[in-house]
């Protein structure tokens, strides 16, 4: 079997992301949404907000396991038995930022990374500029899933 870890925060989830997720589910027999806990870090959305944007998103997919996790990528990755890690890539610096990470994963375990390019429509879509739009009061619904549009 299969099976992928598609690591971040998702402050929120993007369609960007969702690009991922949905081409990305097509080729794991199952694919674990997870989300990171970073305690240094400020959130937009909490821990549970974002989770439930996840689930009420894919709800529909069987396939798509939505959960939580700390520490390194590839321990959990270990822990849920996964031999992928799948990674959206939007420009050049993604690519060049998360080849290091990949090449580090690498050394660390066996765990090979599988990048996929957001398509073109989406590429500039990033959760930061989202909640730079929320904050702002602008109208960010054409940038997230249906379940983040609050």
């Amino acid at each position: 079997m299969k099976k992928a870890i598609f690591p971040g925060s998702f402050d929120p989830i993007t369609l960007g992301h969702f690009d991922i997720i949905e081409r990305g589910v097509t080729l794991f027999d199952e694919l674990i949404i997870a989300i990171g806990i970073n305690a240094d870090k400020k959130y937009m959305f909490s821990l549970e907000e974002r989770k439930a944007f996840i689930e009420n998103t894919f709800a529909h997919e069987p396939k798509i396991k939505v959960v939580t996790y700390s520490g390194l990528t590839v321990n959990f990755c270990k822990e849920q038995n996964a031999q992928f890690i799948l990674r959206g890539l939007r420009n050049p610096a993604d690519f060049e930022f998360e080849k290091a990470i990949a090449h580090t994963n690498r050394k660390l375990s066996e765990i090979e990374t599988v990048f996929l390019l957001t398509s073109s429509g989406k590429s500039y879509i990033s959760s930061s500029i989202v909640r730079d739009v929320i904050r702002n009061n602008g109208d960010y619904t054409g940038l997230v899933p249906k379940a983040v549009r609050i």
